[in-house]
């Protein structure tokens, strides 16, 4: 298995950790599978992104 990395950054860890509370959670609402596992993680330019595996 391998990371699967949403497609926009954000300025704070915030509104990254927001969206990986939705991705854990509303995964059903949008069709998605079910995600074993999500997380938060910082790019080296300082911006934070979410990550997840099926």
């Amino acid at each position: 298995m391998s990371w699967v990395y949403w497609v926009k950054l954000h300025d704070s860890k915030n509104q990254a950790g927001t969206l990986a509370k939705r991705i854990e959670e509303d995964w059903w609402i949008y069709g998605y599978e079910c995600p074993q596992t999500v997380e938060v993680f910082r790019s080296k330019k300082g911006r934070f992104g979410v990550r997840y595996i099926f």
